[in-house]
């Protein structure tokens, strides 16, 4: 299993993956440099309150070996131009090491954050990925672009606008996923899956996993090469007083995820439909100091990995051998004693 992280490290919450201060862009560089030190296969970077593709060219010039990737970057406010041109920036500057991971985000945010209309999201990003994946084909090749999909129409190369060949053409794309459509959709389109953090292994195993590859087998493809890389709600802290505040975040987490009707497949799977529907109704009254009570043990373990830093490596690798490929977290490392653990982390799930 390979192993990544994402920025800013020993800045963030494990539990919320939120970071306590803001991410210094003026740090990044060395941030990322001091991932590729301590043994990470990757750093992915999210989109929330900085551009990833920036944030992914500063370490991109840092490193030399790390796989670099966004996790995710919001696919339809931007045309697929942009980030065919974001990416491939990315792709030649780090010599190959980028994975564009995308992301639909939901109808609220496209329509009222964005300001874009609103359309099926499942066939938008089926006709997404195709544009972005012939505009890449016709940089290459030298030719001009002809695309024509439901969303897009692409007939236009002028020279001034139309970026050399690379050394390192194939760049893999992730697709964002949870609904067993949209997972299709990735075995279809894409060269890898993201789950959500709510998705348990045993949803991506029974449902995710399934749906992949009915959408390979319409497709007419395989998924040989197809990843999953998943970033889970992870509790771990050195000692047990600290892992209970981390505890505590985790159960606020799995509340608001809960309330989520997009996230609700993920609960019904487990039998916690009706959870998911009384975390719903209280987010919309915004009694959101009661929610993390509903979230008793035997949720939290279901939903998260909980345990001490000499304990969480195994209890990751136990819930997640032959599930994912790639696992992602996020651990303060602000000390030689966090570095330390965070090495013993990486060798324990690289083996598995």
């Amino acid at each position: 299993m390979q192993v990544e992280t994402l920025l800013p490290l020993g800045k963030v919450d494990p539990g919320l993956r939120t970071p306590e201060t803001p991410l210094d862009i003026r740090t990044v560089a060395a941030d990322a440099a001091r991932v590729e030190a301590m043994g990470f296969d990757g750093l992915v970077v999210e989109e929330t309150k900085d551009d990833p593709f920036q944030v992914l060219a500063l370490a991109a010039q840092a490193t030399s070996t790390l796989r670099l990737g966004t996790a995710v970057a919001i696919a339809f406010p931007r045309s697929p131009a942009v980030t065919a041109m974001a990416a491939w920036t990315l792709q030649k500057l780090s010599d190959g090491r980028f994975t564009l991971g995308l992301g639909t985000q939901v109808r609220g945010h496209i329509r009222r954050r964005y300001g874009m209309a609103w359309s099926p999201p499942a066939p938008w990003m089926r006709d997404y990925i195709a544009a972005v994946r012939a505009i890449w084909h016709a940089w290459q090749t030298e030719t001009p672009i002809d695309f024509e999909g439901e969303h897009y129409r692409l007939n236009l190369s002028v020279p001034l606008f139309t970026p050399a060949p690379l050394d390192h053409p194939d760049i893999d794309v992730h697709m964002a996923a949870v609904g067993s459509v949209m997972c299709q959709v990735a075995g279809e389109a894409a060269d890898g899956m993201r789950p959500h953090p709510v998705c348990t292994p045993s949803y991506i195993r029974n449902v995710m996993r399934p749906a992949a590859e009915r959408g390979a087998a319409r497709a007419g493809r395989t998924l040989e090469r197809f990843v999953v890389a998943h970033k889970p709600l992870v509790a771990t802290a050195p000692d047990p007083e600290s892992l209970a505040v981390r505890v505590r975040d985790v159960r606020a987490r799995i509340a608001f995820y809960a309330s989520t009707p997009g996230y609700r497949a993920a609960f019904a799977h487990h039998g916690l439909g009706g959870l998911a529907d009384e975390l719903a109704s209280l987010s919309r009254e915004q009694r959101w100091e009661e929610m993390p009570q509903h979230i008793h043990d035997d949720v939290l373990h279901t939903y998260a990995t909980v345990g001490l830093w000499e304990e969480i490596g195994d209890r990751l690798a136990e819930r997640y051998a032959g599930v994912v490929d790639r696992i992602e977290f996020s651990i303060a490392a602000h000390d030689e004693q966090a570095e330390a653990a965070m090495g013993k982390l990486i060798d324990r799930l690289r083996d598995v």
